[in-house]
């Protein structure tokens, strides 16, 4: 009896923690992405994933690390120029989002893309300009 390689477990490890981000599961797709996160640390697609995960479960300086991890790998990556704009928009790191999402929309003209940027522009608009606050009357 032989047992299974070793890529086969990282593998069925990665389709697990697919399947776990789609169920809404974050936590359990992370877990899950162990394994896979130490043997293919500089794979896009893993990175993406725990991207991802990290995002949904609300670890946005992770979420901010995985996605610029991708842009550094591959930097005509759209989405993940879109991700690590969300993620640095939930940060309230909005100039930061704004050239991420930007950068995004002029890649791909996604409608989801487009409405991130929107979204960000108007939250730049609405801000105090000496203190960068926003703007309570708005």
């Amino acid at each position: 009896m032989t047992s299974q390689p070793a890529s086969d477990g990282i593998f069925e490890s990665f389709r697990r923690a697919e399947m776990l981000i789609a169920r809404k599961r974050p936590l359990d797709a992370l877990q899950a992405l162990v394994p896979v996160l130490e043997s293919q640390p500089d794979s896009v697609s893993v990175q993406l994933l725990a991207g991802r995960a990290y995002l949904n479960s609300a670890q946005l300086e992770r979420a901010e690390a995985a996605f610029a991890r991708v842009v550094d790998l591959d930097p005509a990556d759209h989405y993940a120029r879109f991700a690590l704009g969300k993620a640095l928009h939930r940060q309230g790191r909005l100039a930061e989002a704004h050239a991420q999402l930007k950068m995004a929309a002029a890649m791909d003209p996604r409608p989801e893309y487009q409405e991130a940027l929107g979204e960000v522009r108007a939250r730049m608009a609405f801000r105090d300009p000496e203190t960068g606050i926003p703007d309570e009357n708005h």
